[in-house]
């Protein structure tokens, strides 16, 4: 099997959606490894996106990402990346497939309540970067 890793976004934590979508998560097979409710600074969310630091939209991505509670996770089972990129969605709500996380709980492209690692290589900094290893059964 194969581990990815999510986040609940802000705006969902806020609007009381994090059950609703850890329920989909979990009927949806994946195992969850590990979970935590934090909040980020400023800094904490620049860092972890810091690929994008040369982006227009980096500040109002980490201003948001540090704007309230998240629901960080590691997740397990088979096609774990991809499935979880379908499962969630479009980062369009709007052009989110009927059934997908963000259909039903984002929106608008900035405020769109999931993430999810795009490839292993970003998985693994992204759960490094939230999990140490004794955290990780």
């Amino acid at each position: 099997s194969q581990r990815t890793f999510s986040i609940i976004k802000p705006d969902a934590v806020r609007k009381g959606y994090t059950a609703a979508i850890l329920a989909e998560i979990e009927k949806a097979g994946f195992k969850i490894v590990a979970i935590k409710k934090i909040g980020l600074t400023k800094e904490q969310a620049e860092g972890f996106y810091y690929v994008h630091a040369a982006r227009p939209f980096f500040g109002e991505l980490t201003t948001f990402m540090s704007s309230g509670t998240i629901v960080p996770m590691v997740l397990e089972k088979d096609n774990a990346i991809a499935d979880l990129r379908t499962l969630m969605g479009a980062t369009d709500p709007a052009k989110a497939d009927e059934g997908t996380i963000r259909k039903k709980y984002a929106s608008s492209i900035g405020e769109n309540a999931i993430h999810g690692s795009d490839a292993e290589d970003t998985a693994a900094f992204e759960i490094g970067y939230f999990f140490a290893g004794y955290e990780l059964k």
